[in-house]
């Protein structure tokens, strides 16, 4: 992503790490969206990934690449974790789960995220452009 491109996903921290898993993590929250996921894609670029809501099990059918897997509740605390997930797999179901992000290998590792952390999933608040700031009035003799 170039320095000018906005992101159109949301951003995915580790409050209890004080670490980042995503910078722009796309959210499948439909069932086109949902079912598509990661299919297709040759790779997952660093900071990227697929947030699947609700989901709580994943296929890597169709996948050329490994990815790891956050499962989160409804709080997004995570309850499981699944590290270099090969394809052509299936997760077993995690009834605790009330969705999944599906992130680029070794992310889990880095970011240090364990069972138990909580989670900040948030969207890029949107800033106006760079707009020169206005002179202010100044004093006489200044």
């Amino acid at each position: 992503m170039s320095m000018g491109e906005a992101r159109s996903g949301v951003y995915v921290y580790n409050k209890t790490k004080e670490t980042f898993l995503g910078l722009d993590v796309k959210v499948a929250d439909t069932v086109f969206s949902r079912l598509a996921g990661l299919l297709g894609k040759r790779s997952l670029e660093p900071g990227g990934g697929v947030w699947i809501v609700p989901c709580n099990s994943i296929h890597t059918f169709g996948m050329l690449f490994k990815i790891d897997l956050v499962l989160l509740d409804r709080d997004l605390k995570v309850v499981g974790l699944r590290e270099l997930v090969r394809p052509f797999s299936v997760t077993s179901p995690n009834f605790h789960a009330e969705s999944v992000i599906e992130l680029p290998c070794h992310t889990i590792f880095k970011s240090q995220t364990e069972v138990g952390d909580q989670l900040v999933i948030e969207r890029y608040k949107g800033r106006p452009a760079c707009e020169p700031v206005p002179d202010e009035p100044r004093p006489v003799g200044v």
